[in-house]
């Protein structure tokens, strides 16, 4: 009879030793979000960069001073058109009319002294070699003088061309050293090649070669798409910006744009972009080029990671980066998932 009890109690603590490892898989099942999974794949696209900047002319004229000095007048601003041959800036002209008025005082000295060391010689009283010494004298004093009166005429910047001020880089009452920019003439004419200047971020300049092809937008003529070409790249960033340069050569055809208007461009790389490619519904909480998705790597549980965003089509999301080493991306069943979750794979 002690026998019998005692196998009726064993068998009761494993009866509700099973129940409860029953229950315990029966819990842990239910807690897991069915989800659906798409792999990651690795993807090669050509993505165009898109880009804007101001419109200018490729015939450029940084215009200075030959001689420094203080600045008396700027007659021209930003944006304003010039003619050939206008007055656009002077220096102050005391310093050098000293300088001019000083130099033909010692023209006219070394002209006495020629004409005095002429009259010696004829009279015996002076050398061949004082007469020489003074004629030398005489040539140095008129070489100095031409110096002088050309740098003169440098004190005033006038337009080389027809054209626009595109930047003034001085003010009046500044000290221009020689030779520094004081303004910036975007030429226009008829041969006039246009081009859009535009910064890029150090990634968009390393996929752009000189000689890519674009497209072009300028609000001035809104039904219009010009081609365009890259033409140059900055070798140096920009230190205001940050950003670096590209210049874009602009075929406008019969149309006739103004300096400084602002164009749109979507560049054509011919280095495709290398990143990974998810279905559209992985992609959560996009802003700009960062968003999120959930992946998994044991399709058992999810990890919530940060993505940078190439670009968007009606199907694909093009990945940059943050997919490297992960296997799958949850494409259904998101917004139950948090970091860390336990899924289970549907069909």
């Amino acid at each position: 009879m002690r026998a019998i009890s005692f196998v009726l109690s064993v068998s009761l603590i494993l009866l509700s030793c099973g129940n409860a490892s029953e229950k315990k898989s029966t819990a842990s099942t239910s807690d897991a979000v069915p989800v659906r999974l798409a792999p990651v794949v690795g993807d090669s696209h050509l993505e165009p960069i898109h880009a804007s900047g101001l419109l200018m002319t490729e015939d450029e004229a940084r215009l200075s001073f030959k001689t420094g000095g203080v600045i008396d007048n700027i007659s021209a601003d930003e944006g304003q058109f010039v003619k050939k041959g206008q007055l656009l800036a002077t220096l102050k002209s005391t310093e050098i009319a000293a300088q001019v008025n000083q130099v033909q005082l010692a023209v006219e000295k070394a002209e006495r002294d020629y004409q005095r060391a002429q009259n010696l010689y004829k009279d015996s009283v002076a050398t061949l070699e004082q007469l020489q010494n003074a004629r030398t004298g005489l040539d140095m004093a008129r070489q100095n003088l031409q110096q002088v009166v050309f740098n003169q005429q440098y004190t005033r910047i006038v337009a080389p061309t027809d054209g626009f001020v595109a930047k003034k880089l001085m003010n009046v009452g500044e000290l221009a050293a020689p030779g520094s920019p004081v303004l910036i003439i975007g030429a226009v004419s008829a041969k006039s090649k246009w081009i859009l200047s535009a910064g890029l971020s150090d990634r968009e300049w390393a996929i752009i070669q000189t000689g890519n092809r674009a497209e072009v937008t300028v609000d001035a003529f809104p039904q219009s798409v010009f081609t365009a070409m890259v033409s140059k790249k900055s070798l140096a960033a920009d230190p205001l910006t940050g950003s670096f340069q590209i210049e874009l050569r602009v075929d406008f055809g019969e149309k006739q744009p103004a300096l400084g208007m602002f164009g749109n461009a979507s560049i054509l790389p011919s280095k495709p972009t290398e990143g990974f490619s998810i279905p559209y519904e992985a992609l959560l909480e996009a802003n700009g080029k960062n968003g999120f998705v959930f992946v998994t790597d044991d399709q058992q549980k999810v990890q919530r990671v940060s993505v940078t965003i190439a670009s968007i089509d009606n199907k694909r999301v093009y990945i940059e980066s943050g997919l490297a080493g992960h296997q799958y991306v949850v494409v259904s069943g998101s917004p139950y998932l948090s970091d860390g979750a336990s899924i289970t794979f549907i069909q």
